[in-house]
């Protein structure tokens, strides 16, 4: 495994073509479903890896944890390790599954460790601003 470099100087990994690089991300980015704002940070993380489309994480600190139901369903990530999930509670019920988190991620996505993230395909809007 090589280190690749982000343009902020801090380290992705790259294996066999695949790379995933984590960046700071100072703009503000809100999740929003229902009218209702599940998520609404400026400390975030923006996580590309080769082949999908970059991703948003999110302090906890800044999630509406309220909102969230610790699921049972888990995942494995070759490159990141192993997620857990989360429902999220709206006013019209569970949205199963919605959120994930990498408690304890690999060493080559650390930096997401604790941070949640939100399918974007089962809330409203993902928002990034200025």
């Amino acid at each position: 495994m090589s280190d690749a470099l982000t343009p902020h100087g801090s380290p992705g990994a790259s294996t066999g073509g695949h790379t995933i690089v984590i960046t700071g991300n100072n703009h503000r980015v809100r999740v929003i479903h229902g009218g209702v704002t599940m998520a609404d940070t400026q400390a975030g993380l923006t996580l590309a890896e080769t082949g999908l489309p970059d991703v948003f994480y999110f302090p906890r600190s800044d999630v509406n944890m309220a909102r969230l139901e610790r699921s049972a369903h888990t995942s494995h990530c070759p490159f990141k390790g192993d997620a857990s999930y989360f429902h999220l509670r709206t006013e019209d019920g569970l949205i199963e599954n919605a959120v994930w988190s990498y408690e304890t991620p690999l060493e080559s996505a650390v930096q997401i460790k604790g941070y949640l993230a939100f399918y974007a395909s089962r809330v409203d809007r993902i928002d990034q601003t200025s």
